[in-house]
């Protein structure tokens, strides 16, 4: 889940609403008809939630599988506020409520959904969407509605009046023709009001669906900071695996080597005036695991910070990266300067994490690497055209690119159905310190 501080202030409206479009009000139009239909689809969670509590039977019954439609719904509307009118809500600081155990009976099932702040809004948002909600998405839609049947008795209003024993169009009796055709222009001219209302009235649901979901400044702010100690953790551990490693990869490697290195100097020693020829062999052993260890020194220290990545940057660190790689690959970088080094750090190990899961599992030809930075995020995409199948929640590899970019604030996306392709789309917020050195 993405955690992120978001401001509940009112958003700045969309360029369209502040004057009058006809094409802006057709689509203001065909949105408030998909909000009533979204009212609908809310009193059916409504009614399924309403049932549910008042089920006979031990436990919660069906309750939790009720809030996890409204749930649903509710994250529908957000993102048709978001999209339609510009009005970002935030999600739920958390995930439904755990079930408590033995619970029965209608008070129970009631008191689950009210002990959580989150869970006991959406619960009071489903119940007056359907009347509030509604009202606001179709009041464009009724004026429509109300201007053809104003145009429609300017032409039938005297006969309908004669068949109907009298007959009123808002405030005006249809009596005669005069009547009839007052009735039409009053209608005709509703139609350009539907126009100018009704992206204004999509809106307006958008900021009324806010004031219902959106969670309060404490919740979003204890969501934070759970958030943080669940990073730090991560980070804490994370650290402790790394330094693990490095003290197995010199304990079992580069100080084994220099231990040889040592007893055969040693022996070397006793032989000096005895055997030249074989202190000549052994000095020659021992310059051979000096190499060997110096070259594992080297590969410890690439695994640790590459020396290409802090004397060139993350995108000569990528490209040295996709140079070696199995998979051919394509680099496209677009960074106006350089991240901060911990951040640079973390992208190109969580890059070079997914180009090895590439190379050894999707049975890739190709793949395509896209660095930019907009609007204060990093942003890396690496898609190839492989087998697909990937997936964060069963694989170790993933999850752990997930909790390093965590430590950031950082989030990370896949995209992978069954035959491909694949796109792994990482971002961490951060500020680029000092203008770019190398060319791109």
């Amino acid at each position: 889940m993405e955690h992120s501080t978001m401001q509940l202030a009112e958003t700045r409206p969309p360029e369209e609403i502040k004057g009058f479009s006809v094409s802006a009000g057709i689509v203001g139009l065909r949105h408030a008809l998909a909000l009533c239909w979204t009212a609908f689809a809310a009193l059916g969670r409504s009614l399924a939630v309403s049932s549910a509590i008042s089920l006979v039977g031990p436990g919660l019954g069906m309750v939790p599988r009720a809030m996890e439609g409204v749930r649903s719904l509710g994250a529908r509307r957000r993102e048709l506020a978001a999209r339609w009118s510009g009005v970002h809500i935030p999600p739920p600081p958390g995930p439904l409520p755990p079930v408590p155990a033995g619970a029965s009976g209608a008070v129970a099932r009631y008191r689950w959904i009210m002990s959580d702040p989150q869970t006991r809004r959406e619960f009071v948002w489903v119940l007056a969407d359907p009347i509030a909600g509604a009202f606001l998405a179709f009041f464009p839609i009724a004026l429509v509605l109300s201007g053809v049947w104003g145009i429609g008795l300017a032409f039938f209003g005297v006969p309908l009046s004669v068949e109907w024993d009298g007959l009123w169009y808002q405030f005006i009796p249809i009596e005669g023709p005069v009547t009839a055709v007052l009735a039409g222009v009053l209608g005709a001219l509703q139609l350009p009001l539907a126009l100018w209302a009704a992206p204004r009235a999509v809106r307006k649901h958008a900021l009324y669906t806010r004031s219902m979901l959106a969670p309060s400044e404490n919740e979003l702010m204890a969501s934070r900071i759970e958030h943080l100690a669940t990073t730090r953790s991560d980070a804490v551990d994370t650290q402790m695996t790394e330094i693990r490693r490095i003290e197995r990869d010199l304990h079992d490697g580069a100080q084994a080597r220099l231990v040889a290195m040592g007893m055969t100097l040693d022996a070397a020693e006793h032989l000096l005036d005895a055997n030249p020829e074989a202190v000549r062999a052994l000095l020659i052993e021992a310059r051979q695991s000096s190499s060997k260890a110096l070259e594992e020194l080297r590969n410890l220290v690439r695994g640790i910070h590459p020396p290409v990545l802090a004397d060139r940057g993350l995108a000569d660190a990528v490209r040295a990266l996709a140079m070696v790689c199995p998979v051919t690959t394509e680099v496209t970088v677009d960074l106006p300067g350089r991240p901060e080094m911990p951040v640079e750090s973390a992208a190109y190990f969580a890059v070079s994490e997914i180009l090895t899961n590439v190379a050894k599992h999707a049975q890739a030809g190709r793949a395509w690497i896209d660095i930019r930075y907009d609007h204060g995020m990093l942003r890396l995409t690496v898609t190839d055209d492989g087998q697909g199948g990937a997936d964060a929640s069963r694989g170790t590899g993933l999850r752990g690119i997930e909790r390093r970019l965590a430590t950031f604030d950082g989030v990370l996306a896949v995209n992978s159905p069954v035959n491909g392709p694949t796109m792994v789309t990482m971002e961490l917020p951060c500020v680029l310190s000092s203008p770019k050195t190398t060319s791109f």
